[in-house]
């Protein structure tokens, strides 16, 4: 008798264990990322996160960039990968989100998705069945970046039109002072330099005349454009066709530069790396002080649900939570990396002033119109200009080689 009461009493308390470990069980998610260098901010993030999902845990892990897209697709097709995935925008969401190995989100499961622009989640939406498979993390805005010291000691105004940049330019240069602290010799950087200088010149009909088939890249306003390229390009880094990504950037943080032509994800690097530079923005110059002052614009990737997670619940929480303004205020004040999320307080200046001249904006053309199919808007117009830039072609092949390119899938260029 006692022996039974005691085996009762026992399994009661085993019971009572068993009930009090599943109480305190957590969901861990895992989370991957190619963002190495904000892994200490992710970190600060999720512990925001589970001071309101106590009951959720998160492991972040990143990878490195140019091997990231190939790890994740590999885990992906395994039927593995992380539940939350930090995912890139356009032509590479389609890449894993058309097998299906995302979730697809929309507003009664993610009601956050109604804080961002159409444009932002058109980013992130797969075209074959128009659903929305992440929920967006960034915009960029493709400008110049100048040293306001530099600017002040040789008595110079940001410009306003391209006469005036090519007089800027050339003030500089009589001081001994390198006006762009640009190379080509990294061949993405060239599509980086023709937005940041060449928007205004382009416009926005262009993009439209180019997206509805009405003009190609042969029309005469891109040509032009690459030619004020060419012309401006002599201010470049010295012997700049050998100076590569790296080196370019080292230029400018130095202070041995004067600008340089990239994108608004360059601030927060530049300001690592030399805390005391004092940094300003200008859009790309117009050709006449009544055209319209533009930026190229992107959205940078989002955050994704693995569609094979069994924690699916737990994930969507996690990325409502990526959707919120408290998390875009965090974002963009922490990395002064501007978040898409509406109603964000933006602190820093310099990031106000990036956001202003996102207002007005066209697309960064080849990664958000062209990036889709082989070979890709983005490739001709990195190695054609890259040639260009380098004496081996004229404005005119090197627009022509690029439509060529893109008229080969392109039906509206095959007229």
């Amino acid at each position: 008798m006692k022996l039974t009461r005691r085996l009762l009493l026992g399994v009661a308390a085993g019971g009572y264990l068993l009930s009090a470990g599943a109480a305190m069980a957590k969901t861990e998610l895992t989370f991957w990322s190619w963002r190495q260098e904000d892994k200490a901010f992710y970190n600060d993030i999720i512990k925001k996160f589970q001071e309101k999902e106590p009951d959720i845990s998160v492991k972040f892990e990143t990878f490195a960039p140019e091997n990231y897209q190939t790890i994740l697709s590999t885990a992906l097709a395994a039927g593995r990968g992380p539940d939350v995935i930090q995912v890139r925008a356009y032509g590479n969401l389609e890449t894993i989100a058309a097998p299906g190995y995302l979730l697809a989100l929309d507003k009664q499961t993610v009601p956050e998705l109604a804080n961002f622009p159409d444009a932002a989640l058109a980013a992130e939406t797969l075209r074959a069945d128009g659903k929305v498979y992440a929920v967006p993390f960034a915009t960029q805005t493709m400008l110049v970046i100048y040293n306001n010291k530099i600017f002040k000691d040789a008595g110079v105004q940001p410009p306003q039109t391209w006469d005036e940049m090519m007089k800027l330019a050339q003030t500089l240069k009589s001081k001994n002072i390198t006006p762009f602290a640009n190379g080509t010799s990294t061949a993405w950087q060239n599509e980086t330099i023709v937005a940041a200088l060449l928007s205004s010149m382009l416009g926005k009909q262009f993009e439209e005349d180019i997206v509805s088939g009405k003009a190609n890249f042969t029309d005469p306003r891109f040509v032009n454009a690459l030619a004020k390229l060419k012309d401006i390009s002599q201010y470049f880094a010295p012997n700049f066709t050998g100076v590569d990504y790296a080196s370019s950037q080292q230029l400018f943080v130095a202070g041995r530069a004067a600008m340089f032509a990239g994108g608004s994800f360059e601030v927060a690097n530049f300001k690592k790396q030399n805390p005391t530079l004092e940094l300003g923005v200008f859009a790309s110059p117009v050709e006449k002080p009544s055209d319209e002052r533009l930026v190229a614009r992107y959205y940078d990737g989002g955050y994704a649900v693995n569609a094979k997670t069994d924690k699916k619940d737990a994930a969507i929480k996690f990325v409502r939570f990526l959707a919120t303004p408290e998390y875009g205020t965090l974002f963009t004040n922490e990395l002064k990396n501007l978040s898409p999320i509406k109603g964000i307080k933006i602190e820093d200046p310099l990031t106000q002033g990036i956001a202003k001249l996102a207002e007005g904006a066209m697309s960064y053309l080849m990664l958000v119109r062209f990036r889709y199919q082989e070979p890709s808007g983005s490739v001709l117009l990195q190695s054609n200009v890259q040639k260009m830039l380098a004496g081996q072609q004229t404005p005119e092949q090197a627009a022509a080689e690029i439509n060529k390119g893109i008229a080969t899938y392109y039906k509206p260029f095959q007229k």
